[in-house]
């Protein structure tokens, strides 16, 4: 399997939702050979800037507080690039940025769309990091979409957590927003988000 770019396999066309801003949609624009992908972690929504996105030039927000969330798990990385060399791919739920604090749930089911297929064009992957309440929604809409029972049950993610999930033969795991500036505000929740990384990470070792 050769090289694909994201974003010429995943587009939304009439952008329906009303309640984020269009202008800042954003689907990763990266080359990459999907089959080496074993573990997909998926955030909330995309920056309002798009040079806080993960894959944007210099250092960006979002991958300052990725980078700092896989040192607080135990890896010596740097950068979004040197995550992709180990095979973790980064997305958004959502792929327009917030107007508000929260994303209406008839949004994050419209973009579940564009997110099934872009899951889709990763044939090894092993395990899906939900990064809060926007991620473990979407793919709990695409299970529904599908016939399916939902992934992750209702209820607080420090207290569903510790359970164990799977989708489609992938171990799941429900846990906490690690990009943006809230990651290095909330010391409880980031200490949970390095345990999972770390739980996670032993799955495709």
């Amino acid at each position: 399997m050769g090289k694909l770019r994201v974003n010429d396999c995943v587009k939304c066309v009439n952008f329906p939702c009303d309640d984020v801003k269009h202008e800042c949609y954003l689907v990763p624009d990266i080359c990459i050979r999907p089959e080496l992908i074993s573990l997909i972690m998926i955030s909330e929504a995309t920056p309002e800037h798009a040079s806080d996105y993960y894959y944007a030039q210099d250092n960006p927000l979002f991958q300052q507080t990725t980078v700092q969330a896989f040192k607080d798990a135990g890896r010596e990385v740097s950068s979004i690039q040197d995550l992709l060399d180990m095979g973790i791919y980064f997305t958004t739920a959502v792929k327009c940025g917030k107007t508000g604090y929260g994303v209406k749930a008839s949004t994050v089911k419209e973009c579940s769309i564009l997110l099934e297929k872009e899951l889709a064009l990763f044939p090894n992957t092993k395990v899906l990091m939900l990064m809060g309440d926007v991620a473990i929604k979407a793919l709990n809409s695409i299970a529904k979409r599908n016939g399916e029972s939902r992934v992750i049950p209702s209820g607080a993610t420090y207290k569903i957590r510790k359970q164990e999930y799977v989708f489609h033969d992938k171990r799941v795991f429900p846990s906490y927003l690690q990009a943006g500036p809230s990651f290095f505000i909330e010391k409880s929740k980031r200490r949970i988000i390095a345990e999972d990384i770390a739980s996670a990470l032993t799955l495709i070792s």
